[in-house]
């Protein structure tokens, strides 16, 4: 190959070269603009699918702050069911205590961690509970979700006392609540998440709205 082949094979495979280069830059400037916009919205949308979450156990009209932003992390492993850090949302009504919206985990259902959402009002009386994540058997266990029986609505209304401490239970543990046909695990899980929780909130009263 002669000087000048070589020459035109080299300049070539630099243009060749310098044009992938340039598509890479102009393909990561395109990712990075695309990302700017959009990530604004995805956090909104996240924020706002949250919230609807949350209104489920207590309803927006009880409050009139901004939720999602008056939050405190605690970890509490004995009480909440994990060793991170879980979120209370407090809720106010003109500033003063209007309930909380705790995050809190089952460690013990029949497939793993059951993740709940509790709402608790300043009196102690739970204003909702919903499962928000789990990986309980269809058609047994998944009877705690909202969409698939009313169970789960058996919480509301109700607070823990000394009185009433062993009432916290499914009723083949002689409690009170309602056990599945073919599944007392999960249920007996998610009772036990939630009456740690309120006896959580019973232990720190008003200081977890400070």
């Amino acid at each position: 190959m002669n000087q000048k082949n070589t020459l035109t094979l080299h300049q070539t495979m630099l243009r060749a070269a310098g044009l992938l280069s340039l598509f890479v830059v102009l393909s990561v400037a395109l990712l990075m603009a695309i990302n700017w916009f959009t990530q604004p919205k995805i956090i909104e949308a996240e924020r706002q699918a949250l919230l609807q979450l949350i209104n489920q156990v207590m309803p927006a009209e009880t409050y009139n702050n901004d939720l999602l932003a008056d939050v405190r992390f605690v970890t509490e492993p004995d009480f909440l069911g994990s060793p991170e850090p879980m979120a209370i949302y407090r809720a106010r009504l003109n500033n003063q205590p209007a309930g909380l919206v705790l995050q809190t985990i089952a460690p013990n259902g029949y497939s793993g961690n059951i993740h709940i959402l509790v709402g608790v009002l300043p009196d102690g009386r739970v204003s909702g509970v919903r499962v928000l994540k789990h990986r309980e058997t269809p058609g047994l266990g998944d009877k705690i979700e909202l969409r698939k029986t009313d169970w789960i609505l058996s919480f509301n209304g109700k607070s823990l006392t000394e009185q009433n401490a062993n009432r916290w239970a499914v009723k083949r543990d002689r409690g009170e609540f309602d056990q599945f046909t073919g599944a007392t695990i999960t249920p007996r899980a998610v009772v036990g998440a939630v009456r740690k929780t309120l006896d959580y909130v019973n232990q720190q009263g008003v200081a977890l709205y400070d």
